[in-house]
């Protein structure tokens, strides 16, 4: 739902502004006359998470611990009884993150001129997600918002874990990438050349590594301008490409496809949708509304889309399991489970099974995935050097044999 900055007159003539979410802009005026003001200016803003921002541009980031103690806190002091305004004059002065503090003090002034919580918090979309977002007013309507804040700690750290375990999993076969390259071409660079005037003049006829290797390096002296040119404009070009929404759907389709990497990011989505799904549900988040939540924060633009094919779907009147059977990437286990807790009536607590059995999916894929990268990263190092080994001893080889 779009939100409108006002600017108005209240009931003493004094000027006072603000930030309300309504369906148009009409909607927002009213709903600004219903407060006792009038308003004179009405605008429609962007919330500044979904802004996408120059090439170059480097949008400052809250740490996810940041974000978790912000939300204890905030628990903690909701519980307590201690007024919203006063909760958020604690919370900006105890926050060290200086992101974080400048976002809860712009949210504590859109509260004190009469905002929603919720809406002051899409206002700040980079720091607080549509789902934290969503729920919070899901709170708010409900008014069980310290329940909806102790379901958030569990779904930020789950999250958390989820995406700490799969990068400490790529860490070491990164490292190692960028050491072979590295290698590659300082052997490339610095030893071929001091081997390759002594080989030319020799007058035999070079195996071929070394005549590869020789190649190599002609070509990367000669046109290393346009290579680094080329490179860097791949990168950017496929950077902006990314921002698209055609870019990001073929980007995260290819992702999927990748032997077993693709499995494990698909068991990390199930695990997401599972565990975000029921918990929408027990915070009274209607099933659209929380389909709507999904596709936002899934993590994949290609399983995104299917989540809006089955909304569309459960638009027409069909049910949650139905729908998800004709959807890609959704496995059998979930529709079963999603089914069995649409007759039962307890799908929250089949949503919570399926994110526990993920998750340990995904901690057992993730060993797998440093079990099978281990040896591919050996092999290619053994090629690197071995190929480098053939190219200059073999030719030193045969000019041994002709001294002789």
């Amino acid at each position: 739902m779009p939100i409108y900055s006002y600017q108005a007159i209240d009931e003493r003539g004094g000027a006072i502004k603000g930030d309300i979410e309504a369906k148009s802009s009409d909607e927002a005026a009213n709903a600004v006359a219903e407060k006792g003001y009038v308003p004179y200016k009405l605008t429609e803003k962007k919330a500044k998470g979904s802004e996408s921002g120059s090439l170059f541009r480097i949008k400052p980031k809250v740490k996810l611990a940041d974000l978790i103690i912000f939300t204890k806190q905030f628990r903690s002091l909701f519980k307590a009884g201690v007024p919203l305004v006063r909760t958020f004059q604690i919370l900006e002065a105890q926050t060290q993150s200086r992101t974080l503090k400048q976002a809860i003090s712009s949210i504590l002034q859109n509260v004190k001129e009469g905002s929603s919580l919720s809406v002051a918090m899409r206002n700040h979309g980079a720091i607080f997600s549509p789902l934290y977002c969503s729920m919070i007013e899901a709170g708010e309507m409900s008014g069980t918002v310290p329940d909806t804040l102790e379901r958030l700690i569990y779904i930020i750290e789950h999250e958390g874990k989820i995406k700490s375990d799969i990068k400490a999993a790529l860490q070491y076969p990164i490292m190692v990438t960028i050491a072979l390259t590295i290698a590659f071409f300082v052997l490339l660079t610095v030893v071929i050349p001091k081997f390759a005037d002594t080989f030319s003049r020799s007058g035999l006829d070079l195996p071929l590594p070394t005549v590869i290797a020789m190649n190599l390096y002609k070509i990367l002296s000669s046109y290393w301008h346009l290579l680094i040119g080329g490179l860097l404009a791949l990168f950017f070009g496929l950077r902006a490409w990314f921002k698209t929404e055609n870019g990001q759907y073929i980007r995260d389709s290819l992702i999927l496809r990748i032997p077993v990497l693709g499995e494990l990011f698909v068991k990390a989505a199930m695990s997401r949708f599972a565990s975000i799904f029921g918990m929408l549900q027990s915070s009274g988040v209607p099933v659209m509304a929380a389909m709507k939540v999904l596709s936002g924060v899934i993590g994949n633009k290609a399983i995104s889309r299917e989540f809006d094919r089955v909304r569309e779907h459960m638009g027409e009147g069909q049910g949650i399991a139905v729908t998800l059977k004709t959807a890609k990437y959704f496995t059998p286990m979930v529709i079963d489970m999603v089914a069995i807790g649409e007759e039962t009536g307890n799908i929250e607590e089949m949503l919570r099974a399926v994110s526990l059995h993920y998750d340990d999916e995904v901690g057992y894929a993730v060993k797998g995935l440093s079990e099978i990268i281990g040896p591919v990263l050996v092999v290619g190092l053994a090629a690197v050097v071995g190929f480098f080994a053939l190219a200059i001893f073999m030719p030193m080889w045969d000019m041994t044999k002709m001294a002789k």
